[in-house]
């Protein structure tokens, strides 16, 4: 499967390769039959470190710092491939490509309300431009108590939700976590901490917020890349995010029990929770070598990490590596998504359980199988020594596979056509399981999927799944109770986060481009029985991508990094979306992307 792997080249050519920690690595072990459960993952525990306390600082844009040119230092992705064996599956992998009904497109919008959110503008010239021109906008977004988070690579805002009037904006990431910048523009530079994948959750239950970034530690005068890293996160202090933090940190330089190439790095961290428990899960490589080794855990005591940001003791850790859980099913396991939940409060059984998806396609084609997660015990998290369980389960889903490139609409382009190059499409990445809720007795997720029809090319659609879990006797279990698609004829939707209610009400997000549209933001709305309605548009795109990341003369191929993922959240009977999009708003020479932040209520 696809995988991007981070690489340091020279400040003249770029400076590093951004991670989208695209997969993976693995073995075939073993003839265990497919649709098994795997047997309980041991846990072992881990040092939880505690750092200082921090502020959004409520900074504001420098519009005279440098927007590009010549000698400007940017990140650009690295494209690598890699192949992986399939396991043992009965009935075989699916050969042929989905082919769904096609869904309407409208710009019909009841009840609904929204905003453009942060920029690549507001994002490279924060801290004084002290910043990188960067893609592709990593959306963070979480909302509650009257507030809107979002976190877009290495920027951060708050808005208010009566009137999506900015609070406190364009204080970058680096700042909030108390790190250098990641770049003081000085002759010669100097090098903060590479900083990426940022996270956002509120809980209903306790009222506070959380937010977590991927950190590697960087030479100051070189910019290379250290031996050293880590998850971040921060706990708010109280229901306000403009209020204080404090900032935690999980020690990825090696997690996995083969540590093979270690010193590695925990990309794409995800965060979710119950009522128990905060967690975190990574995708586990080498900083510097080549390799995979799999899916990581971590959990930790909410309330204790809510008591010990008030000053009280920090929570024990616990780790699973739960890398080989999958082998027998085709590859190590990647991108495990922990829930959140839209309720104030939930009550498990088995002393407490937090839910997991995940894919199984190894070998970037087509599967129909999807995984189901189960951490129980979690109320033990609260203890010095937590007594936790992980097991895991496969089911048969309809297929999904990995998708092409996204084309979208031609239009004015002052960076490309200045390049002599043409139109980019859109990076679609993988159909790595997206964003988890858990709401009304089921898992609901989405992944991005090749669809095809009949005489014409293939595009990117979306394959959405409700999983009903539970867990009997200490084994997770689960069946499929609802799936199905997303699609729009001729044209691409991408990235979706899907945002439900207590009452089981929703929202899939997504981007909409293609030969009729310019990348939008748009949703469709979602129940118990599947999608119902049209399409919905957002936030229309003006323009075409014209990003950097896409370009040869900066060592792309044509194909422009976009949003890694988008988020959706429940607010009582709203839902707040955010995806990339491209507005007609004040751009860099580098970059045009933005995002746009939607209210539903449903």
């Amino acid at each position: 499967m696809r995988f991007f792997k981070p690489s340091m080249m020279s400040i003249a050519l770029a400076l590093l390769a951004i991670i989208g920690g695209m997969l993976m690595s693995g073995v075939l072990r073993s003839s265990q039959p497919a649709y098994a459960a795997s047997t309980g993952i041991q846990p072992t525990m881990m040092q939880l470190n505690m750092l200082g306390t921090t502020q959004l600082q409520s900074t504001v844009s420098a519009q005279s710092a440098p927007q590009g040119g010549a000698n400007e230092i940017q990140r650009t992705p690295a494209d690598n491939s890699s192949q992986v064996p399939v396991g043992p599956h009965q009935g075989g992998l699916p050969t042929i490509a989905p082919n769904p009904a096609n869904t309407a497109v409208t710009n019909s919008n009841t009840s609904f309300s929204g905003f453009p959110g942060l920029t690549h503008t507001e994002q490279r010239l924060a801290n004084n431009g002290n910043q990188f021109s960067l893609e592709p906008p990593d959306q963070g977004l979480c909302a509650g108590n009257g507030f809107v988070m979002e976190q877009v690579n290495d920027a951060v805002a708050v808005y208010s939700t009566a009137s999506g009037h900015t609070i406190a904006r364009f204080s970058t990431v680096s700042q909030f976590y108390g790190l250098a910048p990641d770049i003081t523009r000085t002759t010669p530079p100097s090098f903060g901490p590479f900083v990426s994948d940022p996270k956002c959750y509120y809980d209903q239950a306790t009222q506070r917020w959380f937010t977590s970034i991927l950190e590697i530690d960087t030479n100051r005068t070189t910019g290379a890349f250290g031996t050293h890293s880590s998850v971040m996160f921060a706990v708010s202090q109280s229901s306000d995010p403009t209020g204080l933090f404090r900032i935690f940190s999980i020690n990825t330089t090696t997690g996995s029990a083969s540590g093979a190439g270690c010193p590695c790095f925990g990309d794409q961290p995800l965060i979710g929770a119950d009522a128990n428990g905060f967690y975190v899960t990574t995708n586990e490589f080498p900083i510097v070598a080549a390799g995979f080794n799999g899916a990581q855990i971590y959990a930790i005591s909410k309330q204790g990490l809510e008591a010990a940001a008030t000053g009280g003791r920090v929570p024990a850790l616990v780790h699973f590596d739960a890398s080989q859980a999958l082998v027998p099913f085709g590859g190590l396991s990647y991108s495990v998504q922990p829930a959140t939940s839209p309720k104030a409060t939930t009550h498990e059984p088995n002393g407490g359980t937090e839910y997991f998806l995940s894919a199984l396609d190894f070998n970037a084609t087509l599967d129909n199988r999807v995984a189901t997660w189960a951490i129980t015990g979690t109320a033990s998290l609260a203890n010095a020594t937590p007594s936790v369980n992980l097991t895991a389960t496969v089911i048969r889903s309809e297929t999904y596979g990995q998708p092409p490139a996204a084309t979208q609409k031609a239009g004015p382009r002052p960076l490309g056509q200045a390049l002599g190059e043409p139109l980019e499409t859109l990076n679609s990445n993988d159909d790595r399981m997206n964003q988890v809720v858990y709401a009304n007795g089921l898992l609901w997720s989405g992944v991005n999927t090749i669809v095809q029809s009949p005489n014409t090319s293939a595009r990117v659609g979306i394959a959405y799944f409700l999983v009903r879990p539970s867990v009997a006797g200490g084994q997770v279990q689960a069946s499929m109770a609802k799936q199905g698609y997303v699609s729009v004829l001729g044209n691409n939707v991408l990235f979706p986060s899907i945002g439900v209610t207590t009452a089981g009400k929703g929202v899939i997000s997504f981007t909409l481009a293609g030969p009729n549209y310019f990348p939008s933001s748009a949703y469709i709305t979602i129940s118990a029985k599947g999608t119902s309605g049209s399409i919905h548009v957002a936030g229309a795109g003006a323009l075409p991508e014209d990003g950097f990341s896409g370009y040869v003369a900066y060592g792309g191929a044509g194909v422009a990094r976009w949003g890694d993922y988008s988020a959706a959240v429940a607010d009582g009977n709203n839902i707040w979306f955010a995806d990339e999009y491209i507005p007609n708003l004040p751009r860099t020479s580098l970059a045009n992307w933005g995002t746009f932040v939607g209210e539903l209520t449903v």
